[in-house]
């Protein structure tokens, strides 16, 4: 099949659902109300609440969301062949993915920017609450080094790869003291200013890497994991305004424009689709991914379709910022359809390589030696790019080499393949290392919450203290498994850690609707919620009875086996929760939102269901 087709087919789906599931969910399900309060405004501090502009949040939530899973998962997934992932990709992030962030950024704005934990806690009570918190904040830990292994192995030992990705961290700090002190709500200028700095980096890369300054910038794994660390550390407990926002939303220009070129190079050259629509994989025993297509293809592909991560954000740093409600809609649902099309992008660089070189990249030279496969065009990639490509699984490198691959079609881009991979390389990292300052700002938040609920003296009356204390907390956890661990210790439980965390968000999205009087839309979060419960919590067994246990990795077992738990858990505690609300008249569910929201924030023209 011509991938163009894929490209076409999918832009129409995800533009149509846009306008016709999103809107469904706006202002149907959701009831989204420009003159509803905002916590931004009600509670402004100028730290963590903030009014801000659309587009600045549009693109720090963007790339707040959209780490690895949109890149390295559909990637890994191509090993059932292509059709199963296009197709998931699509259908989980229109009727699972957006509904999941939408659902719970608005729940999260209209309970005053509350932690998903503490909206559990206020819907149900401090039992489900606790759990929830102990819960998230153990599956945020296990996903934020999970997370930062592919950052260390792009960045280590390249002086190239780490000028680029930190001269972004000056230019952030730059532009934000800009938009905030010299040119106020300058936003398109910041911004013009801020990508050609950005783009300034690259270009000085390589320079870079050739000079004197290039030894002091070479660091090996366990020195890039702490510096990842005492950046995740300054991007938590900063101002938002200073770091995290204006790098975050410049990073998002240089991803778009990225994935953009890449959609325009498939356009041109229109390569075919090497990869069959099913491989003999999905029956189990790929040598990339273990066990069969269902359930493992839902896990595998994570973020670029579902990812319970992203309600961290959608509760954490973005409803604190929302300045309309309105603005719920492009951000919460809207970038879900942005990221899903990025995961087509990734699925499709892979799958036009010769099946045969993206097997021979993304598996061990022993395991490729089975296969009984030669490869095609890699020794000559190999040489264009200065490096050897063959036996580099992860899925980092082979999405590389399939942009490189699409665009060294084109004759005057030819001789630059060598940067354009390279290139490729720091883009990933850049995309990944957004969700790690955000993650790590979140887990700020969810430590915070969680003492709050038992310790007034650290709780109240020491804001700064606080940023600092939690920020270096939240750090120490996944800072030490990142650099005690590796790929092979921490990244097998990310896949199943992220899915649960979407099944406690559904779960709580459902409490929600259900609390808002809304049971004749309840479907819209409890189908997905069933379908996800399924895939996850059977994938997480099969991992620990047929992959942990079978190789004496009993620490891997006994974590999965907790969160397994504690997401059993929650789903009793809510299924009880939803009994008693269907039995509660009209007249007590009113009191009981009214009592919980405390601030009334429910204007007439909602009540009516005007906009």
């Amino acid at each position: 099949m011509n991938s163009i087709v894929i490209v076409i087919i999918a832009a129409l789906f995800l533009v149509i659902g846009y306008g016709v599931y999103g809107r469904f969910m706006a202002y149907k399900v959701l009831m989204l109300n420009k003159n509803n309060v905002v916590p931004s405004e009600t509670l402004n501090d100028g730290h963590d609440y903030v009014p801000t502009n659309k587009v600045v949040l549009m693109g720090h939530h963007f790339a707040a969301i959209a780490g690895a899973g949109p890149l390295i998962g559909p990637v890994l997934a191509a090993q059932y062949g292509f059709l199963p992932g296009v197709l998931w990709i699509l259908i989980g992030s229109l009727f699972a993915g957006a509904v999941h962030d939408m659902v719970i950024l608005t729940a999260s704005v209209r309970y005053k920017g509350k932690s998903i934990a503490e909206i559990a806690r206020d819907l149900v009570g401090d039992r489900l609450g606790f759990i929830t918190s102990i819960a998230v904040i153990a599956i945020l830990i296990v996903s934020m080094a999970g997370l930062g292994i592919p950052v260390v192995n792009a960045l280590k030992n390249s002086p190239w790869g780490t000028f680029t990705v930190g001269f972004t961290i000056p230019v952030a700090l730059f532009i934000g003291i800009y938009l905030k002190y010299i040119r106020p709500d300058k936003i398109w200028e910041g911004t013009i200013i801020g990508v050609l700095l950005v783009l300034l980096g690259v270009v000085l890369g390589p320079v870079i890497q050739n000079s004197a300054l290039g030894a002091y910038l070479d660091f090996d794994q366990k020195q890039m994991s702490l510096i990842l660390a005492i950046y995740g550390f300054f991007a938590a407990a900063l101002p938002v305004w200073l770091l995290l926002l204006p790098r975050d939303y410049l990073s998002t220009y240089m991803k778009l424009g990225v994935i953009g070129a890449l959609a325009i190079g498939i356009i041109i050259i229109q390569p075919d689709i090497k990869m069959p629509a099913i491989t003999q994989f999905v029956n189990g025993g790929g040598p990339i991914v273990p066990g069969k297509v269902f359930p493992f293809l839902f896990i595998t592909i994570a973020c670029g379709a579902l990812s319970g991560f992203h309600s961290l954000i959608s509760s954490g740093t973005t409803p604190k910022l929302i300045k309309n409600e309105k603005d719920i809609l492009p951000i919460g649902f809207g970038a879900m359809l942005l990221e899903a099309f990025v995961a087509i992008m990734a699925l499709l660089a892979a799958t036009v390589l010769p099946t045969s070189d993206y097997f021979a990249i993304n598996s061990l030279p022993e395991v490729f030696s089975k296969l009984h496969m030669v490869p095609v065009d890699l020794p000559e990639l190999s040489s264009l790019v200065g490096e050897d490509l063959a036996g580099r699984p992860g899925g980092s490198v082979s999405l590389a080499v399939g942009m490189t691959y699409v665009f060294e079609s084109i004759p005057w881009l030819r001789s630059m393949m060598g940067y354009w991979y390279h290139f490729c390389i720091m883009f990933e990292a850049l995309f990944i290392l957004t969700t790690i300052d955000s993650g790590t700002r979140i887990g700020r938040y969810l430590l915070q919450d969680l003492f709050r609920q038992n310790s007034r003296d650290i709780s109240k009356g020491r804001a700064w203290f606080n940023a600092i204390f939690f920020s270096g907390l939240i750090t120490f956890f996944w800072g030490y498994l990142l650099y005690t661990g590796d790929i092979s210790t921490i990244w097998p439980l990310f896949g199943t850690a992220n899915q649960m965390l979407a099944i406690i968000a559904f779960a709580i999205g459902t409490t929600y609707l259900l609390r808002s009087q809304q049971n004749k839309y309840v479907w819209v979060t409890a189908i997905p919620l069933c379908f996800v419960t399924v895939t996850t919590l059977s994938s997480a067994l099969m991992n620990i009875f047929d992959n942990y246990l079978p190789k004496g990795l009993y620490a891997l077992s006994a974590i999965s086996g907790i969160l397994v738990i504690l997401v059993c858990l929650v789903l009793i505690e809510s299924f009880v929760n939803w009994r008693r609300i269907t039995r509660m008249s009209n007249e007590e569910l009113t009191s009981v939102e009214i009592g919980l929201i405390g601030e009334p924030v429910v204007s007439d023209d909602r009540k009516y269901g005007r906009n």
